[in-house]
C-alpha cells in the first residue's frame, strides 16, 4: 500500500472517519492540508478510516506507506500529545492486547532476550554511523553545557563517570554496552577496565574494534547470565528492553554483581504513569516488547536490593538529541540509500521525529539513578 505524495494533497473525502478526525484535531493546532509547518497534508482517501480503525499504528503505517506527510513531524507530535491524543490515540483492542501480552507471558524473558538485538540494533551499523556522532552513543545527551551532539554526548559520559566516582584499575560492568561509547570513555579518561555485555551482533562486533586497544572486553550476553563481580556497575539505555515482570529480578543481579562499597548509575527513560503499555507503532517497528519504567517502578522494584542516592531527569534534553540524529539523518542517507529502502527512511525519520515531539511534551523523562549497598559516607552527586 503505498502513494506517490509527489503529486499533492487530496481533496478531503466527505466521510464519518474524516470528520471525526477533524474533530479530534480541534484545538490542537494541527490542521489537514494546512500551510503551517506542523500541519498533515492526506495523500489517500482511506487514511481516516485507517488512522481510526488502527490507532497509532495506523498511523505510523500510513506515513511509512506515503499515505500523508508533514513537514515537521516534531512538532505535530508534540501539539497532539499536549492536546491529549497521545493517549486517546490507542485503540481499546490495542490497550487490551498488550495487557494481556503482559499479564500473560513475559515479553522479555531470557529466551526472547535477543529479538529486539536482531530487528533494530542489528539493522545495520553503516546507518547508525551516519546517524549518531562519532561516540556512537544511542541515547540521550547532556545538554547543559553543550551546544552540539557531540559535545551533548560527551558530557554525558562523562557526567556518568564522574557519578560512578571512578579511579584507576577499578573493574566496571557496562550493562547494554552498544557500540562501546561509555567503555571507551571510561577506560581512556579514566584508567579503569571495563566489561561490557549486548544482545546485538553488530554493537558486540563494532564496540570491539573501537576498544581494541583498550582493557575493554566485550561479551554477547544477557544480563541473567552474569556471575562475576564489579566495583561498579553502569547501564545506559537498556533498562528500556527489561520488562516490568523482570524489575525486581534485574536489580537483584545487579547488587549480587557489585562490591559492597559499590556504585551503580542507571540511565533510562521513564514514563510518567505506572500503567503497563506500549505504543504499537514502537512496539513493531522499532523496539519490540519494550516497556518505560515509571519512578514508582524503580523506587518499589529496587528497595529490597539496594539504596537510591540520588535522582537525576534531564528529559528535555532528549528533544535536541533526536532532532540532531534526524538531522544527521537526513543529510547522510543518501550515503546508504543503496542498502535500504525508501520504507525503511520513512520509518526512520518518523521514529526520532515524533520521539523528539514526546519529550518536548514531556510525555517521557530521561532520568540517571545512582544506587549503592548502604554505604555509610554521603553521596554527592555532580551535575
Amino acid at each position: 500500500m503505498t502513494s506517490d505524495t509527489s503529486i499533492g494533497p487530496i481533496a478531503l473525502p466527505d466521510t464519518r472517519a474524516r470528520h471525526v478526525f477533524e474533530q479530534l484535531l480541534e484545538g490542537s493546532g494541527v490542521a489537514l492540508n494546512g500551510d503551517a509547518p506542523q500541519d498533515l497534508r492526506v495523500f489517500h482517501p482511506d487514511f481516516f478510516s485507517r488512522v481510526l480503525h488502527q490507532g497509532t499504528l495506523g498511523l505510523g503505517e500510513a506515513y511509512m506507506d506515503g499515505w500523508w506527510e508533514c513537514d515537521r513531524l516534531d512538532e505535530m507530535a508534540c501539539r497532539l500529545i499536549q492536546h491529549g491524543l497521545g493517549e486517546r490515540a490507542h485503540t481499546p483492542s490495542e490497550r487490551l492486547m498488550y495487557r494481556l501480552q503482559s499479564g500473560f507471558f513475559n515479553l522479555q524473558s531470557k529466551a526472547r532476550a535477543y529479538i529486539v538485538g536482531e530487528a533494530h540494533y542489528d539493522l545495520g551499523n553503516d546507518l547508525f554511523e551516519r546517524m549518531l556522532d562519532p561516540t556512537m552513543c544511542y541515547s540521550c545527551g547532556y545538554w547543559k553545557d553543550a551546544n552540539t551532539l557531540h559535545e551533548a554526548q560527551q558530557a554525558k559520559l562523562e557526567l556518568a563517570c564522574r557519578k560512578l566516582q571512578l579511579e584507576p584499575g577499578m573493574h566496571v560492568l557496562d550493562i547494554g554496552c552498544g557500540w562501546g561509547s561509555f567503555a571507551e570513555h571510561a577506560a581512556r579518561h579514566h584508567g579503569v577496565e571495563v566489561t561490557g555485555i549486548t544482545i546485538s551482533r553488530e554493537q558486540a562486533e563494532l564496540a570491539r574494534q573501537r576498544c581494541r586497544d583498550l582493557p575493554v572486553t566485550i561479551e554477547l550476553k544477557d544480563y541473567r547470565d552474569l556471575e562475576e563481580h564489579y566495583d561498579r556497575v553502569v547501564s545506559i539505555g537498556m533498562f528500556e528492553h527489561v520488562g516490568h515482570r523482570n524489575y525486581s529480578n534485574y536489580f537483584e543481579i545487579v547488587a549480587r554483581q557489585l562490591a559492597p562499597d559499590g556504585l551503580f548509575l542507571l540511565h533510562t527513560i521513564g514514563a510518567n504513569h505506572s500503567e503497563i503499555s506500549a505504543d504499537p507503532w514502537i512496539n513493531k517497528y522499532i523496539f519490540p516488547n519494550g516497556v518505560l519504567p515509571s519512578a514508582m517502578h524503580i523506587a518499589r522494584t529496587s528497595e529490597d536490593h539496594l539504596l537510591m542516592e540520588d535522582w537525576q531527569n534531564f528529559g528535555p534534553d532528549y528533544d535536541p538529541t533526536l532532532m540532531a540524529w534526524l538531522e544527521n539523518f537526513d543529510t547522510r542517507w543518501n550515503e546508504v540509500a543503496a542498502n535500504y529502502n525508501e520504507r525503511t527512511r520513512r520509518m526512520f525519520r518518523y521514529y526520532l521525529a515524533i520521539c523528539a515531539g514526546a519529550f518536548r511534551a514531556r510525555h517521557m523523562q530521561l532520568w540517571q539513578v545512582v544506587f549503592s549497598h548502604h554505604r555509610q559516607r554521603r553521596y554527592d552527586a555532580p551535575r
